[in-house]
Formats: structure tokens, sequence, C-alpha cells
């Protein structure tokens, strides 16, 4: 909510500069006492934004959202010269990844050294699966763009939207992969399944198709729910460090999203 419509609540430096009277508003100033010239030079004063007055912005969010990526990319390519680092960033990047996820108020720091871990884990692999089938790695970040683009592009044309049903769709999928996927990684861990994928590898790769095909969808709406939840705490007026919390939810999408395209272009490679 913004008090831009009510000319007297003015400009940042308005309510730096004016009196406060008890009891209201900042950047309140009882005008009965003010000259013709004052309060005319008052009302045509830019109205306070919300980055005046200290709330999210949309804007803000995608200028943090790049710094995350920025990391992202710094620590891939870190992960990419020294892949020896793949398991400590993938294990850091799960540790802050559940703390930043279940956080009331979102820490920038923690923020982006989960950034920056994932990118060590992201480079690792990109590094291991590209070097088995060249061009992969490049493959996965323009898919994983295009696809991102491609859902911002829908979200803002509103086709696709957030709905109850689909809600309810999205978390029984959710808990379905999540329960998949630890499932896979024990067998693959106890060396009860073979494949560079475990399960995913099985039947030539088909059912790791399947799976890879439904969690692209799934992060697509994934995608949806952080720019649906960046637009309301931004038209809500929440407070500014609140804009970490979406480029949290946006960084933490692109990288699922891209580890699915990879391991999807890699098995569709398998038999190069």
């Amino acid at each position: 909510m913004t008090l831009s419509g009510n000319p007297i609540f003015g400009s940042k430096n308005q309510a730096d500069a004016w009196g406060t009277k008890p009891g209201a508003p900042v950047g309140f100033r009882d005008t009965a006492n003010m000259s013709a010239d004052e309060l005319n030079t008052m009302y045509q004063q830019p109205a306070a934004t919300n980055t005046d007055m200290g709330r999210m912005t949309i804007g803000d969010t995608i200028n943090k959202t790049v710094v995350c990526l920025i990391l992202v990319v710094i620590g891939a390519a870190i992960g990419w010269a020294f892949p020896v680092l793949m398991l400590p960033g993938a294990l850091i990047g799960l540790v802050l990844g559940l703390v930043n996820a279940f956080k009331k108020m979102p820490s920038p720091g923690l923020i982006l050294a989960y950034a920056a871990a994932e990118g060590l884990f992201l480079g690792g692999l990109s590094q291991f699966l590209d070097g088995l089938y060249p061009g992969v790695a490049i493959q996965a970040v323009v898919a994983t763009f295009a696809v991102a683009g491609v859902t911002l592009a829908l979200y803002r044309s509103g086709k696709y939207r957030m709905t109850p049903k689909l809600n309810k769709m999205f978390m029984i999928a959710m808990i379905g992969m999540l329960v998949f996927s630890l499932l896979n990684m024990v067998l693959m861990l106890t060396g009860a399944v073979d494949g560079m994928f475990g399960l995913r590898s099985a039947g030539g790769g088909a059912l790791g198709l399947i799976i890879g095909v439904l969690a692209i969808l799934l992060a697509t709406y994934a995608l949806v729910s952080d720019f649906t939840m960046i637009e309301e705490l931004s038209n809500q007026g929440a407070p500014a460090v609140m804009a970490w919390r979406g480029a949290f939810g946006i960084t933490m999408t692109l990288i699922w999203l891209y580890t699915e395209i990879l391991r999807i272009l890699a098995i569709l490679r398998g038999d190069d």
C-alpha cells in the first residue's frame, strides 16, 4: 500500500525535513501554520515511492536476483575448474537452501552463500557431463533461460496463473517427486541400481525423460509461484528486505530447472 495519492505524504526528503506530530504518520505536518508558499511547494513535490519508504519493489528484486545469478556463475566457473568442489557445494547448498526456505525473514548473507555453493555444484556437474557429451552445458543454459523467458511472458499475459486446483496438483506432484528422488538416491548409494542417473536410466532413459519433463513442468509452475509472490509482496508494501526472498525463490527454481534440463540432454545424448 502506498500513500502517494495523499499530498500530505510527500517525498522522502520532505518526510525527513518536516516536523512530526505526536502519534501522526511519518511525514505528517500540521498544515494550519504553513504559509501559502510552503503549501504550494509541498503540493508540487513528487510523491514518495516504495523505495523512498523502504518498501520492496519489483525492480529491487530483479537487481538482487541478478546478483545471486552472478554468484552462481562465479561459483560454477570455480566448480568447473575444480570439480572436486562439486560434492561440498551440493551439501552446503542443500543445508543453506533448507535454512533459507524456513527462515521467517530472509538473510542476504545466507542467500548469497547459497547461490555461490550451488554454483560450485553446478560447475562440477556441468564439467563432468559436458566432458562426456560436449556442448550439453551451454545447451542447458540456453534452454533454461528460454523456458524461464517463455514462462514469464505467459505469466505477464495472464495465460499462466496460479489456481487452487493447480496448487493442489503441484503439491501432490512435488511430494511424489521428492519421494522418488530420495528412493533413487538411496538405491544409487547402495549400488542396487546401475546407470549414471539410477532409476532415471532405466529402459534406456525413458523413465528419466518422463520424470525430467514432469520436473520441468513443475519448475515452470514454481516460477509462476515466485512471480506471484513477488508481485503480491510489492503491492502490499512489504519491507525492502523481502526482495531477497523473491531473489532466493527465483534463483533456486532456475537452478532446479537447469539441472533437470542438463540431465535430460545427457540422457538423450547417452547413445552418442
